[in-house]
């Protein structure tokens, strides 16, 4: 559906980020920067930290990869101004989705875009932007929470679910994007590269 017009490389091992950019038809290739993962500072906007997580996540990529736009995120979820990484273990993860279970929260996702060297001035290189999704969850049982950690799935998740997976039954409503809630903001992203005529829509110019 797209073309790519410079090469594309995804700073992400996520594997729904890059089912977005595959099912899109962009040719793209994955590289990552271990533990490059920022903890939250005190009292950090959590928009601002999201931002700040997909730079620190993204920029050790380019620099060995000068050639590509390098694509990076990081999604967050925010109960009031509490921002919930992934669970340390299955008790962390119960505390969590209890905390969550019949309250609206937001799901925010920090994407940074890396041009090339040779495509742009050093100072429009860099281009970062955040989208929040609010996301409400139904009441549940503890013995229903319970079953679902133990399917294994809210292990890695920010927030300890995943709504494209088994912890579709947990959300109740969402209000704005739901491939922001999943990783990544699909309609946003497109935007900034067909904008950046890093991809064109269709098969060929």
């Amino acid at each position: 559906m797209f073309t790519a017009l410079l090469p594309v490389v995804l700073a992400s091992g996520s594997p729904r980020r890059s089912q977005f950019l595959r099912e899109l038809g962009i040719p793209f290739s994955v590289h990552t920067a271990p533990d490059a993962e920022p903890a939250p500072q005190p009292d950090e906007n959590p928009e601002d930290y999201a931002r700040r997580a997909a730079l620190a996540k993204t920029l050790p990529v380019a620099e060995h990869h000068r050639e590509a736009c390098v694509i990076g995120a990081d999604t967050i979820v925010v109960l009031g101004r509490e921002i919930m990484g992934k669970p340390q273990d299955n008790d962390h993860a119960l505390d969590m989705l209890s905390r969550l279970a019949g309250t609206t929260h937001e799901v925010i996702t920090g994407v940074c875009v890396v041009m090339p060297q040779t495509a742009a001035p050093a100072a429009e290189r860099i281009h970062t932007f955040a989208v929040s999704t609010r996301v409400t969850m139904a009441p549940q049982s503890r013995t229903a929470l319970l079953a679902y950690i133990r399917t294994g799935e809210p292990a890695d998740k920010a927030g300890a679910y995943a709504i494209q997976g088994i912890g579709s039954f947990l959300v109740e409503r969402i209000d704005g994007s739901w491939s922001n809630v999943v990783g990544l903001p699909l309609t946003r992203v497109i935007e900034t590269l067909v904008q950046r005529e890093v991809v064109h829509p269709g098969m060929g110019r």
